[in-house]
């Protein structure tokens, strides 16, 4: 199991000094969706240039352009890339084709997805990396959360890896670690706790525990 840190909030200055606290506990770091539309993906270029050793995620929430968006993340330095489960058939194959050619990774975020257990299926035949289950901010706030929804792909999900995002905190990440996902986001559970280092060490020791 790979701990993700989401970094949602924080200016690129913000970001790395963030980054450097946690480096050592996690294996991914995802530069948000709200840091690409205030910063562009210059953000994506400065933290892969400043922690070469940490993959680097851009939470891009491809919608359509799959292929030019994901060779511009590439050429970012981005090592996986996120398209939408509710993007089209044509889009998401795309997405996988230039990632493939630009040896990335796509992850799937299934957030608002419909039918999740037939998409699931559909989206893990198109050769794609990851497939995540994803509560969103709108969603926790009226308490939702995705371990039911990551049991639902994982009874159907046989190629790709599965991941789980969405308000995931230090109380409720035993929970997460039983489900076995192989990637586990973390946003605010770390990145808003007074002791950022401590709470990145805490949940690697949880989660390399409960492997």
């Amino acid at each position: 199991m790979e701990l993700q840190l989401a970094l949602d909030l924080v200016n690129i200055p913000e970001a790395k000094k963030l980054v450097k606290e946690v480096e050592e506990y996690v294996d991914i770091v995802e530069i948000g969706t709200p840091v690409i539309i205030n910063e562009g993906l210059r953000a994506v270029k400065e933290i892969k240039q400043e922690f070469p050793h940490l993959k680097v995620l851009a939470d891009l929430k491809i919608m359509d352009a799959a292929a030019y968006e994901v060779m511009k993340a590439s050429e970012a330095g981005a090592d996986i890339i996120t398209i939408l489960g509710v993007a089209e058939d044509l889009s998401i194959k795309g997405a996988v084709e230039e990632a493939k050619k630009q040896g990335k990774k796509i992850l799937v975020d299934m957030i608002g997805v419909k039918n999740l257990e037939e998409r699931a299926k559909e989206v893990d035949e198109f050769g794609v990396d990851y497939i995540c289950v994803h509560t969103g901010y709108d969603l926790q706030a009226v308490g939702k959360n995705s371990l039911e929804d990551l049991a639902t792909i994982k009874r159907v999900v046989k190629n790709a890896k599965t991941a789980i995002a969405g308000g995931i905190k230090l109380n409720t990440l035993p929970e997460v670690i039983k489900a076995k996902p192989d990637l586990i986001i973390v946003g605010g559970g770390i990145t808003g706790q007074e002791d950022k280092r401590a709470a990145a060490a805490e949940m690697k020791k949880m989660i390399q525990q409960g492997e």
